[in-house]
């Protein structure tokens, strides 16, 4: 498999839920507010034998030019948007589904419409009961209706080669998901397991739906996947997209 981080940039959080691009070579963090989190924002492409795999959608941003910052990262690895053949979404937080579409309004529309989205239908009920801040439930109104998203209900597998499991620890209905093809192991955890240091230690997130589960789950996978060889593919790490035995 082949596995291409597409980076659209260092950002700083803090209970606004606002993300504030960050230049590690001019901005000092301490003058940001008290609590900010240094995150990445990291969308995956994983090339299988079967398909274009897209891993979350990042924030939904255009560039200079009004091209979704996504769409330009594909492109510059060599890939056109219409080759992803499946969208994998973990959850529907702003910063993982900006990117699923784009317009506004009722003019909007899904941002790979050749490709089928994977989406867990509790996730997405939970997008209106929840709302904003975390949730942009106007932005995602056009997945509602779509013909080619599949709605998931609890754990399962697609096409016999990527498993995905409910885990309800970031998230209410986070999902996670192993992709293995070719003897490899090819692992995403979303904000479950979203920076490498986070694997190496005891860490329980305030900001987790259920912080004690994220830490202990991330402590199993890590085990398992020191023993099975996984790659690890992180979505929130400045510095080590992906990680592997």
């Amino acid at each position: 498999m082949k596995v291409i981080p597409l980076s659209e940039g260092t950002f700083t959080i803090d209970k606004t839920k606002l993300f504030v691009p960050f230049d590690a070579e001019k901005d000092d963090l301490q003058e940001r507010p008290v609590g900010s989190l240094l995150v990445e924002i990291q969308p995956f492409v994983v090339i299988t034998s079967e398909d274009v795999l897209l891993l979350d959608t990042g924030l939904g941003f255009t560039n200079e030019d009004g091209r979704l910052q996504l769409h330009q990262n594909l492109m510059d690895n060599g890939i056109n948007p219409g080759e992803i053949t499946k969208v994998l979404m973990s959850h529907l937080h702003k910063d993982h589904a900006g990117g699923m579409a784009i317009g506004t309004g009722s003019a909007r529309t899904l941002s790979f419409p050749q490709a089928k989205y994977y989406i867990q239908k509790q996730e997405m009920e939970y997008v209106y009961e929840k709302g904003f801040p975390s949730y942009m439930p106007d932005e995602l109104d056009c997945l509602k209706e779509a013909p080619n998203v599949e709605w998931l209900d609890g754990n399962g597998v697609i096409d016999g080669y990527i498993k995905y499991e409910i885990t309800g620890a970031h998230s209410k209905y986070h999902q996670v998901y192993w992709i293995v093809d070719g003897g490899e192991t090819v692992f995403f955890g979303g904000d479950d397991a979203p920076q490498l240091q986070q694997m190496r230690s005891r860490f329980v997130a305030k900001y987790d739906f259920d912080g004690k589960k994220a830490m202990e789950l991330r402590q199993q996978w890590w085990q398992k996947g020191e023993q099975e060889k996984w790659k690890f593919l992180f979505y929130h790490d400045v510095k080590n997209p992906t990680w592997e035995f």
